[in-house]
């Protein structure tokens, strides 16, 4: 979720904010913007590579290695107000790294890491892999998800279609039969065993360690994986 924002008329009637991206990956860092239905500012879905600081990159990987068995996130948090669409054009802007701590409860907790301290992070616009102002997507016959990632490291995220809905990033394990140019055009993914909800759900209907099958783009091509580590997961305030 893209908390902590303050709103006001961006250039061009943009509307500005104050975001965070979960980091996703280890060879290479995803950041995904953490979306809201209900606040203008945040009704996007976004991948993004950004150019990071090395002590963020380095505190990112270590502090995941040590938890990569615990639901623990991490994410970037901005303290620089500005519309996200800014991205599209290439953006250097302040982050702060933070561990998202899920408490039994479902509800998070946000530790600044690094003594709080801001770094820069910056992207290019071909460092936006994936861009989609929220609305408009009707919910899917079956379960869909976003498909990305580099080389043998992949990733998908759930489609954010009409809301009420649920937010969320896996890891794949054993992904087989995937082509590496999909990853760079972000494909949906279609898991036409599994039925879409059409609502908000409290637990992910993928099961780590299961295996599951996919169609890239609701067409002939299949892909087969295993689910693995849950990078991120909302059902709340994305729809509040």
């Amino acid at each position: 979720m893209s908390t902590d924002t303050k709103h006001g008329a961006g250039s061009h009637g943009a509307p500005h904010g104050l975001h965070r991206f979960l980091l996703i990956g280890k060879k290479k860092i995803f950041s995904y913007h953490l979306a809201l239905y209900n606040v203008e500012a945040h009704a996007f879905q976004a991948i993004v590579t950004l150019s990071l600081a090395d002590a963020v990159r380095e505190a990112y990987l270590a502090d995941l290695e040590k938890n990569k068995d615990k639901r623990v996130f991490y994410s970037l948090f901005s303290p620089d107000n500005f519309p996200l669409t800014d991205l599209k054009r290439g953006k250097t802007f302040k982050v702060q790294l933070e561990r998202v701590i899920v408490k039994p409860d479902g509800s998070r907790e946000f530790q600044k890491m690094l003594n709080g301290q801001p770094t820069e992070a910056s992207c290019s616009p071909e460092d936006v892999r994936y861009f989609r102002k929220l609305g408009g997507l009707k919910y899917p016959a079956h379960l869909t998800y976003l498909l990305f990632g580099e080389d043998d490291e992949v990733h998908i995220a759930h489609q954010l279609a009409k809301k009420p809905n649920w937010d969320e990033v896996i890891t794949l394990a054993e992904p087989r039969g995937i082509d590496p140019s999909f990853l760079s055009k972000v494909p949906d993914i279609t898991v036409e065993a599994i039925e879409d909800p059409h609502g908000v759900v409290t637990e992910s209907p993928l099961k780590k360690g299961q295996r599951y099958e996919a169609k890239i783009n609701g067409v002939g091509t299949s892909i087969k994986f295993r689910a693995g580590r849950q990078g991120w997961w909302n059902h709340t305030s994305l729809n509040s």
